[in-house]
């Protein structure tokens, strides 16, 4: 799968955010645009070989930098953190099942509104880690949110931090406040 995502800042109303999706087992190609936070607009393109998907990777690459739109490195975004606490120091089977879900639940939210990437999911001791790269922390705080309590996954357990790109190492709370448990990976 090869993913090309791209932003813009729109003052004073945000970003809006353009991105394109090659899956090669579907020979599809998705493009979707809009505001980031908001369910973008898709258009799919089908039967697309590979040859044909990297001349209209580079072609939507070139038409989104004439508009002002650029990819963001990861040094200039910003590491969103969903933690669940579990009750087992290594995760049982159905911690595993939640790993899944989760991760999948919110790369899929995140995907649609241009809000990042889930990049890692991890196991620490009693913690389920998820790890999403994301280029507005607050949209994605809150985006984490609804899409933990749109899939009915336990609200309860759910903890989110966030961090600078180069400082993984030292999470900030920002779910549930106040605390006065530091946020731990």
């Amino acid at each position: 799968m090869e993913i090309l995502r791209m932003y813009k800042q729109d003052p004073p109303r945000g970003m809006l955010f353009k991105e394109a999706v090659y899956e090669p087992e579907d020979r599809t190609l998705m493009v979707t645009k809009g505001r980031v936070g908001n369910e973008g607009r898709v258009s799919v393109r089908e039967n697309v070989d590979a040859g044909k998907a990297e001349q209209l990777l580079e072609e939507f690459a070139a038409a989104a930098e004439g508009e002002g739109f650029a990819e963001i490195p990861e040094e200039e975004q910003h590491w969103v953190i969903a933690q669940y606490a579990l009750k087992s120091k290594d995760g049982t089977e159905r911690d595993r099942y939640l790993e899944h879900k989760a991760s999948t639940a919110i790369g899929t939210y995140f995907a649609w509104r241009g809000l990042g990437s889930v990049e890692e999911t991890g196991f620490s001791p009693y913690k389920l880690n998820i790890l999403c790269l994301v280029p507005d922390v607050k949209l994605a705080v809150r985006g984490i949110q609804v899409v933990i309590r749109e899939s009915r996954l336990d609200f309860t357990k759910l903890s989110i931090g966030t961090a600078p790109f180069a400082d993984l190492e030292h999470p900030v709370r920002k779910y549930p406040l106040p605390s006065k448990v530091p946020f731990e990976l």
